[in-house]
């Protein structure tokens, strides 16, 4: 018979030596899903013998993993800045490198007491749920323009227990906004930065499996940049600020489009490998 440890390090061993660089975590995740185990009582039960049954679903699970599937959409949830968010293949999933640009707004908008934020591309809601979580006077709209999506930022809202602030609506981030938005303390945005020639180049999990009207961000991945910077500036209040995501390589780019479209202390903060991966202005 097998313990919930000695499976556990199997497939962690496995996960490493196909290349997963959070293979500890995926399989910690994989063997609570597929026995239905909470993390307590995984930890507490580590050397108890799982059953046969439980260890057959943690197998077929990590078969699937093995194989491109990313983990986060085998057990339909992952984590981001201390909340457990729903994720389907409708969503990119919520990454640790995002959570920079989470910290940044956070701290911009608890500095502003009552205000409001959108959060542009939403996806699964993580920045601007993140954002109302941890700023209780902080009232923010998720705009994605994908219906499913929204169905996920809507579910999370419930989820996190914060529809008294929050609230998700279909928006395209390559249009103007609507005049009926009205104005925003501060605007946040991952958008596609991935270009069609890079799309290829991408790793299996995340090009066989990830939304591409997510990851493809035009011919050279700044057509959102472009759009955003220019049209979504309007619905910033003096003072506000426009906090973006960027992928490797395009800070400096990006740094220039917005301080060409009026943004002033335009500053870039690297992501824990030390890459640039949040660039952030002030409207004047």
């Amino acid at each position: 018979m097998t313990t919930y440890n000695a499976l556990y390090l199997e497939l962690r061993r496995r996960l490493l030596e196909a290349g997963h660089p959070g293979a500890g975590l995926e399989a910690r995740e994989l063997v609570c899903f597929g026995s239905g185990r909470t993390r307590e009582a995984f930890y507490r039960d580590g050397p108890t013998e799982i059953a046969p049954e439980a260890e057959a679903a943690v197998r077929a699970l990590a078969a699937r993993c093995l194989e491109g599937e990313p983990v986060a959409y085998l057990i339909g949830q992952w984590e981001f800045y201390g909340l457990t968010l729903e994720v389907s293949p409708a969503v990119l999933i919520p990454r640790v490198d995002t959570e920079v640009l989470a910290e940044a707004a956070i701290a911009f908008v608890r500095s502003l007491g009552e205000c409001r934020l959108l959060d542009l591309c939403a996806g699964s809601g993580c920045i601007g749920l993140a954002a109302a979580a941890n700023a209780p006077e902080c009232r923010a709209l998720l705009g994605d323009l994908s219906q499913e999506a929204l169905e996920v930022c809507r579910r999370n809202i419930r989820r996190c227990a914060l529809a008294e602030r929050v609230e998700a609506v279909r928006l395209d981030a390559l249009a103007p906004p609507p005049a009926s938005i009205g104005a925003f303390h501060c605007v946040t945005c991952n958008p596609p930065y991935i270009s069609r020639a890079e799309l290829e180049t991408l790793d299996r999990s995340v090009r066989d499996y990830e939304p591409r009207l997510a990851l493809l961000g035009g011919e050279d991945g700044y057509a959102f940049y472009r759009a955003v910077t220019r049209q979504w500036k309007g619905i910033l209040r003096p003072g506000g600020r426009l906090y973006f995501e960027v992928g490797m390589g395009q800070a400096e780019t990006v740094r220039r489009m917005m301080e060409a479209e009026g943004f002033r202390d335009v500053q870039a903060l690297p992501d824990s490998r030390d890459i640039p991966r949040l660039v952030y202005g002030t409207w004047t």
